[in-house]
C-alpha cells in the first residue's frame, strides 16, 4: 500500500458535486465563445430565461464525466509512451505562467528571453524528479506577443524529446501549436493516438468561460490534445472564504469545462485541475502557497478521485522572491501533501512570487524536493525483513549492519541519496568545501547540469517549418530571436549571492 491524503468524507463530497450540479442546471455558465456556444446549444443544452447564461443539466453532466477517460498515456516525440496521467501516478512540473525569471548569474529580477527560455529546457531535461517539460515563463521581451506561445513549444520540441504542458495565449492559438506536434507524426489521427502534450484552459472565474478559452478547449478537443481545466478559485475575492463553499465554486468551473469538451469531442482526455489562491485581506495578495489554498488543492483532487478523472494542482511553488526559508518550506511541505493525495500532474516546481517568476535554482532545489516526496510515497511491503530474526541475530554478533547482506542488496532502493543542492555533510566537510550556502550550492547545481547537456537531431526539414509557422504570425517583426548554441566545454561556474553579490566559483 501506499499513503493516501483524505480530507472529506463521501457523504460530504456527494453534497458538493450534488450543489455544483444545482448550480450548473438553473444558474448556469455565460459561455462568451460563440462557436461554443452554438455546439451547446445544438447539443440541445438551452439557455435562462434572460438568454444570456448556458444550463447544464445533471444528466448531460454525468454523461460527460462517464465519457471522459479515466486515465491517459502521454508520448514522447518520438511516439513512444512516456508514462500514464491517472490513478495515484505523481508527477512533477515546471509551473507555466511566469512573466519574469530571476537570473542566478546577476540577482536581477527581469523579463525572460529567448536565451533564458533555452536554458530551462536543457537544464529540466535532465531532471530526474521533473517528469516532463512544461512552457514555463513567455519570452515576449523578443518575441511578438501573439506568436509567443507557439515559440515556446518550438524551443520546447527542439530541446528535450520530453512531453510538455502547454498552451494558446489566444484564441487561434491552437491550430498553429497543433500543426507543429503534428509534424512528428503521421497525420492528425496519429497525433490523437499518441498525445505529446497537455494544454491548460483557464476558467475565467464568475461562472463565466471566455473567448479564449472556449476556441482554445474546441480546438484542443478537435486536435485530440488533452486539456487540464485550471480554474484560479480566489477563496474570499471571486469565490466563498469558506472551504467547502469554494469547492462548490470550483467543481462548477471544472465540471463545466469537462462537459464542454466531452460534447465537443466524446473521450476527450481531460484533466480535474486548479490553481486556487486565498485573497490576502490585508496585504491584498493572492498567495498560492497559503495553507487554504494547498487545502483546496487536495479536497477537490479528492472529489476528482470519487469521479475516477486524472487529476492536476498548482502545488510545489512558492509565493517567496528568493530560495530561502519560505520557498523551501512552501514548496516541500505542498509537494508532499500532492503525492501524499496522488495528483498526477503538479504544477509548479521552478515557480515564485505568485507564479509570475521563474527560478532555475529553484528548479534544481525543486527537483530534490519532489524527489523526496516521491520517495516518500512508494509502496510499503515486507522487503526480507519480516520475520526480523535473522537481522537481530546479525546485529547482535557484528554491532552493526552496515554490511549485512539484507543492507547491501536494500540500501539503493531504500535509501534516498540528495544531490549537492541538500546538504547532507557534517560541519567539518561543509567548511572544507567552502561553507557553501543553499542558493550558492543550487546555483552551482545549474552550472553543472547545464554542461551536461546532450543535444539531439530535428528534421531540418520540420525545424524550418515549425519556425515559418512563427513567422507567418509576425506583425511588425521580420527575424526569430537567435538561439544559444550548446557550449562545447562548461561556463566559468560564478554563482551570484541571494542579494546579487558575487558568490564563490564552485571547488
Amino acid at each position: 500500500m501506499r499513503p493516501q491524503l483524505n480530507v472529506l468524507s463521501d457523504d460530504l463530497i456527494a453534497k458538493i458535486l450534488g450543489e455544483a450540479k444545482r448550480i450548473m442546471s438553473e444558474t448556469g455558465m455565460e459561455i462568451r465563445g460563440e462557436k461554443m456556444r452554438q455546439r451547446l446549444l445544438d447539443h440541445g443544452l438551452k439557455t435562462d430565461e434572460t438568454g444570456k447564461r448556458i444550463l447544464f443539466t445533471p444528466d448531460v453532466i454525468d454523461a460527460a464525466i462517464a465519457s471522459t477517460p479515466k486515465s491517459f498515456t502521454l508520448f514522447n516525440r518520438d511516439a513512444e509512451p512516456f508514462t500514464e496521467i491517472g490513478g495515484n501516478n505523481v508527477h512533477y512540473v515546471p509551473g507555466s505562467s511566469g512573466l519574469k525569471i530571476l537570473d542566478h548569474r546577476t540577482g536581477e529580477t527581469r523579463l525572460s528571453d529567448s536565451t533564458d527560455f533555452i536554458e530551462y529546457a536543457r537544464l529540466c531535461d535532465g531532471l530526474e524528479h521533473i517528469a516532463y517539460l512544461a512552457t514555463a515563463f513567455s519570452t515576449n521581451k523578443d518575441i511578438e506577443s501573439q506568436v509567443s506561445d507557439a515559440w515556446r513549444l518550438y524551443m520546447t520540441l527542439t530541446t528535450s524529446k520530453k512531453p510538455v504542458v502547454s498552451g494558446a495565449f489566444s484564441e487561434d492559438g491552437v491550430p498553429r501549436m497543433a500543426e507543429m506536434m503534428q509534424m512528428f507524426r503521421a497525420d492528425r489521427a496519429d497525433l490523437i493516438a499518441k498525445p505529446m502534450s497537455i494544454f491548460t484552459i483557464t476558467a475565467t472565474g464568475n461562472f463565466r468561460y471566455g473567448e479564449d478559452s472556449c476556441q482554445n478547449l474546441l480546438d484542443c478537443a478537435d486536435a485530440g490534445i488533452p486539456v487540464e481545466i485550471v480554474p484560479v478559485t480566489l477563496m474570499g475575492l471571486i469565490a466563498p472564504v469558506t472551504l467547502v463553499g469554494a469547492l462548490v465554486f470550483h467543481c462548477v468551473d471544472v465540471l463545466t469545462g469537462l462537459t464542454m469538451a466531452q460534447i465537443a469531442r466524446p473521450g476527450t482526455p481531460v484533466i480535474f485541475g486548479g490553481a486556487p489562491a486565498a485573497f490576502h485581506m490585508k496585504a491584498a495578495s493572492s498567495p498560492m502557497a497559503a495553507i487554504e489554498a494547498q487545502h483546496l488543492n487536495v479536497a477537490y483532487v479528492q472529489i476528482a478521485k470519487s469521479l475516477g478523472l486524472p487529476t492536476q494542482a498548482y502545488m510545489a511553488l512558492s509565493d517567496g522572491k528568493l530560495l530561502d526559508a519560505q520557498a523551501g518550506g512552501e514548496t516541500f511541505s505542498s509537494a508532499l501533501l500532492a503525492a501524499i493525495a496522488g495528483v498526477n500532474s503538479v504544477s509548479g516546481p521552478g515557480m515564485l512570487d505568485f507564479v509570475l517568476t521563474f527560478s532555475l535554482p529553484k528548479l534544481v532545489f525543486d527537483n530534490e524536493v519532489c524527489g523526496q516526496a516521491l520517495h516518500f510515497v512508494k509502496e510499503i511491503k515486507p522487503l526480507d525483513d519480516l520475520p526480523t530474526q535473522d537481522l537481530v541475530d546479525q546485529l547482535m554478533r557484528e554491532d552493526h549492519l552496515i554490511t549485512s547482506p539484507h543492507t547491501l542488496e536494500h540500501w539503493p532502493g531504500e535509501l534516498y541519496l540528495t544531490d549537492p543542492v541538500i546538504d547532507r555533510l557534517n560541519r567539518e566537510t561543509w567548511e572544507e568545501g567552502g561553507s557553501m550556502e543553499l542558493y550558492e550550492r543550487a546555483c552551482a547545481e545549474v552550472e553543472t547540469r547545464l554542461a551536461k547537456y546532450e543535444p539531439f537531431e530535428t528534421d531540418p526539414a520540420i525545424d524550418a517549418a515549425m519556425r515559418d509557422l512563427v513567422k507567418e504570425g509576425f506583425v511588425d517583426q521580420t527575424e526569430l530571436p537567435k538561439l544559444p548554441p550548446v557550449p562545447d566545454k562548461p561556463a566559468p561556474q560564478v554563482v551570484a549571492g541571494r542579494r546579487g553579490r558575487a558568490g564563490r566559483r564552485r571547488r
